[in-house]
C-alpha cells in the first residue's frame, strides 16, 4: 500500500476537524426550573437532533449573573418558572427578538411576547383547593376570596412570591390598584394563618382543618397525588376549583424561555424552542410535569383534566407584567404576610 501524500494527510484531518465540528453541536441553556423537571424533554431533544444541552440550573440571580457576564455570557437560552422572570430578562436588554412560523402557530399570541421576545412553553392555573370533607365548592371567583363568609378559612403563601405577585397584578389589570388594595385587605382579612410555606402547603394544613380553602397551582396536585404516602394524603383530601375574574378568565402562569441577547449558539437555541413547542415536546410537559400545555389540541393528563375546563383569562401576560411592582407596593402596604 502507498503511504498517504501530504495532501491526502491534509484532506483526511480537514474531513476529520469537519466531522467533529458537526458532532459538537450545542447549546447552553440556563434556567431556574429544577432539573429533574425538565431533563426528559432534554435528553429528547439531543436524541432527535444531536445537539447537545449543556444545563446550568441557577434558582436564584439569573438576571444577575447573565449581566454581570455581559457580552462574553454562554448563555444562548434562558428558561424561567414564571413570566415575571422572563420579562425582567427582556426589559433588562438580555435577550434577542425570534422571528419563528413554528413559535408563532404552536404558542397562541396572549401567551408570546408581540414581538418575539419571550415565549410560554408551559402552563399552570392559579387554583382554589378546597376540603373534601367541609367544603363542598363547584365555583368560586377571585374576587370571592375576600367575602367576609371565608373569614379564617384562607390558606396561601406569601403574597411575595412571584405566583401571588402576579395574580394580583392580574387583579389590578381587571380592576385597577384602588379595588386591588380592598380586596388584598380582604383576602388577609379572611386568612387562617399569615401567608406563608408553600402551594403543597395549602392542602397540608387544609387536611389538618387549620384552613378550609387555600390558593395555589394545579400542577402540584398532580405531584402529591403521585408522591409519598403523606403527600398523597394532602392532595387526595381536596378537590380543586378553577377560579375565574368576574369579567374574565382563569389566571394563568407560565414558564418559558428566552434567547440570550449574545447567545453563541443562536441557530441551536431557536431549534431548542421549537422542540419545545411541538407536540411531543409538549405532550410531556403535561405527563411528567402536570401542567397544561401551551400549543392547543395537546392532551392534558388525567389529574389534570379531572379539574374542569380551562377558560385562560384574555388579557396578555405581557399587559399583567406592568402591574407586578404596583402588585408587590400593594403586598407591603397592606402588610398582607403578617
Amino acid at each position: 500500500m502507498k503511504p498517504l501524500s501530504n495532501l491526502s494527510l491534509l484532506v483526511t484531518g480537514l474531513l476529520a476537524f469537519g466531522a467533529s465540528v458537526a458532532q459538537a453541536a450545542e447549546v447552553n441553556l440556563y434556567t431556574t426550573r429544577e432539573p429533574v423537571l425538565i431533563q426528559t424533554l432534554l435528553t429528547e431533544f439531543t436524541q432527535k437532533t444531536g445537539v447537545k444541552v449543556n444545563t446550568v440550573f441557577i434558582k436564584d440571580g439569573l438576571l444577575e449573573r447573565v449581566k454581570a457576564e455581559g457580552r462574553l455570557s454562554p448563555a444562548d437560552v434562558m428558561l424561567t418558572v414564571d413570566f415575571g422572570n422572563l420579562v425582567d430578562l427582556v426589559e433588562s436588554g438580555l435577550t434577542q427578538r425570534v422571528s419563528s412560523k413554528t413559535l408563532n402557530s404552536a404558542i397562541p399570541a396572549n401567551l408570546r411576547a408581540a414581538n418575539g421576545h419571550w415565549y410560554a412553553l408551559s402552563m399552570r392555573a392559579r387554583a382554589v383547593y378546597a376540603s373534601k370533607d367541609r367544603t363542598p365548592l363547584n365555583a368560586i371567583t377571585y374576587e370571592d376570596l375576600a367575602n367576609p363568609k371565608w373569614k379564617n378559612k384562607i390558606c396561601i403563601r406569601s403574597g411575595n412570591h412571584p405566583y401571588n405577585t402576579a395574580l394580583i397584578a392580574a387583579y389590578i389589570a381587571h380592576h385597577g390598584e384602588k379595588q386591588a388594595e380592598t380586596w388584598l385587605r380582604g383576602v388577609k382579612a379572611n386568612l387562617a394563618r399569615p401567608a406563608s410555606g408553600g402551594d403543597r402547603d395549602v392542602a397540608r394544613d387544609i387536611l389538618g382543618k387549620i384552613c378550609d380553602i387555600g390558593v395555589a397551582n394545579t400542577y402540584y396536585v398532580g405531584t402529591m397525588r403521585t408522591g409519598d404516602a403523606e403527600q398523597k394524603r394532602w392532595g387526595n383530601a381536596i378537590n380543586v376549583v378553577l377560579p375565574r375574574f368576574k369579567n374574565g378568565g382563569t389566571h394563568v402562569n407560565v414558564s418559558g424561555a428566552v434567547v440570550s441577547k449574545h447567545a453563541p449558539n443562536r441557530k441551536e437555541a431557536v431549534q431548542l424552542l421549537e422542540f419545545l413547542a411541538s407536540d411531543h415536546a409538549q405532550a410531556i410537559y403535561a405527563q411528567n410535569g402536570f401542567e397544561y400545555p401551551v400549543k392547543p389540541g395537546v392532551k392534558i393528563d388525567p389529574i389534570i383534566a379531572s379539574f374542569g375546563k380551562l377558560n385562560i383569562d384574555s388579557i396578555r401576560l405581557s399587559d399583567i407584567a406592568r402591574h407586578r411592582k404596583a402588585a408587590n407596593l400593594l403586598v407591603d402596604k397592606v402588610q398582607f404576610n403578617r
